[in-house]
């Protein structure tokens, strides 16, 4: 049987190797670039906000397996969300990753992004995962 690190690794790694959400987006109302100077990961949020609702999101771009599967992670979590519930689970995910406790209601928010609880652990990656959230929340806050 699995362990919880297991299953999270399988999960980062599927996202990393085979995301339905590295692809360009047919009609995007706003596109974001995300650059970590650090590692070289760079990505291209495209997003398709309707009506104050994430309607979809798509990647492009290259990185580590951690900066991938971030992004396609962040995009299932967000898409369908209110531009404010976006923030709201953006702003949960950075404090994850800043080691702050989460409530039960904050971590149910996260869904599959929980999958990161422990990069706070490896410093040098913490960029690599937070890459595509503050992307994401520099697209929003335009």
């Amino acid at each position: 049987m699995q362990g919880f690190d297991e299953i999270y690794n399988d999960l980062i790694m599927e996202h990393s190797l085979n995301s339905p959400n590295k692809k360009k987006l047919e009609k995007p109302t706003a596109c974001e670039l995300g650059h970590n100077p650090n590692c070289g990961d760079e990505i291209e949020l495209q997003v398709e906000i309707e009506n104050g609702i994430v309607k979809d999101a798509s990647f492009t771009g290259h990185g580590c397996a951690i900066s991938q599967s971030s992004t396609s992670i962040m995009i299932d979590i967000l898409r369908g969300k209110t531009i404010e519930q976006a923030k709201k689970i953006i702003d949960v995910f950075a404090k994850m990753i800043k080691r702050e406790r989460l409530s039960d209601s904050e971590r149910k928010l996260l869904g599959e992004g929980v999958a990161f609880e422990n990069i706070s652990n490896m410093p040098a990656r913490v960029k690599c995962a937070l890459l595509s959230w503050h992307t994401m929340q520099d697209l929003l806050e335009k």
